[in-house]
């Protein structure tokens, strides 16, 4: 029961700046920067890699899910149960 038909294409140039501060961090620990710079800057790649989870999950939400709970009585409980199954894996971070 998979409705695809949000592309995510909105977040691809977020995950392609996130691909560059990473790079620019393996190069800060290739020539020894300071470690607090590095902390920093790895800070800064969680919440961007943060802000994307919460987009794709506010669009999932509003529109797989929403489109879910408007049908039939066992696909909305099969949402519901995606739905908590997830979250409990983004309890585990």
């Amino acid at each position: 029961m998979s409705d695809h038909t949000t592309t995510h294409s909105e977040e691809l140039s977020a995950l392609k700046k996130i691909e560059g501060q990473i790079q620019g961090i393996q190069r800060m620990i290739e020539s020894k920067r300071y470690c607090i710079d590095i902390l920093t800057q790895l800070s800064a790649v969680a919440g961007a890699i943060m802000r994307v989870e919460d987009n794709i999950l506010t669009r999932h939400l509003e529109g797989c899910v929403n489109r879910s709970l408007s049908r039939g009585r066992q696909e909305r409980e099969e949402k519901i149960k995606e739905i908590i199954s997830l979250l409990k894996k983004f309890r585990k971070y």
